[in-house]
């Protein structure tokens, strides 16, 4: 469960917190969740249907690692990543492998390969999606970007879009607006994947 202070009633204020939060977490306690996470994940996707996962390259202090991506394609499954086009939704590439992505804008790294158009995410059976936090009813609070927004209303209706954060940022209640797509699952470094609303 989360140590935050959960009185806060804006999206900034939350956002505020949790990257200054995120900013003091030191080298290997993130090397330790990263392969927490790995670890819960793929013992989630065993015995699923699941064929394509939509994931991202984590960076600026976002839980996980590149070496997820590597473990998703050594057990046999498709790896689309995001590439950013700014004001509109995302475009997605496959991942091949370390060697397959380059620094691009936001400090992000994308893929290198063919840009697959928006609608590729429909391809994906599940979604792993970065977020500063995520409550109990499968609000999610991203950056304020509104990639994610913009993109997840295209995914298929019955892909797991699983939030990714840190076990103190799955929290009681976030602000939420309607038009937010909620998370049916959290993932979490020391409770695994979690099914929402809880």
């Amino acid at each position: 469960m989360s140590s935050l202070d959960e009185s806060f009633t804006t999206k900034s204020e939350w956002r505020r917190v949790l990257l200054e939060q995120r900013g003091g977490v030191a080298d290997d306690t993130r090397s330790a969740e990263a392969r927490a996470l790995q670890e819960a994940l793929l013992r989630w996707l065993d015995g699923r249907p699941v064929r394509t996962v939509a994931a991202y390259v984590p960076v600026g202090g976002e839980p996980g690692s590149p070496g997820l991506l590597d473990a998703l394609l050594d057990a046999g499954l498709r790896v689309l990543l995001p590439v950013v086009v700014r004001g509109g939704p995302l475009e997605w590439a496959e991942f091949t492998g370390p060697d397959s992505l380059r620094p691009a804008g936001f400090g992000l790294l994308e893929p290198v390969g063919d840009r697959l158009g928006t609608a590729a995410i429909e391809q994906a059976d599940a979604l792993l999606v970065p977020a500063l936090a995520v409550d109990h009813r499968g609000v999610r609070l991203g950056r304020g970007a509104g990639y994610y927004d913009r993109s997840l209303p295209m995914a298929a209706p019955n892909a797991p879009r699983i939030g990714v954060v840190r076990d103190g940022e799955f929290v009681a209640e976030l602000p939420g607006e309607p038009h937010d797509v909620r998370m049916t699952g959290v993932l979490t470094p020391g409770r695994g994947v979690v099914g929402l609303p809880v």
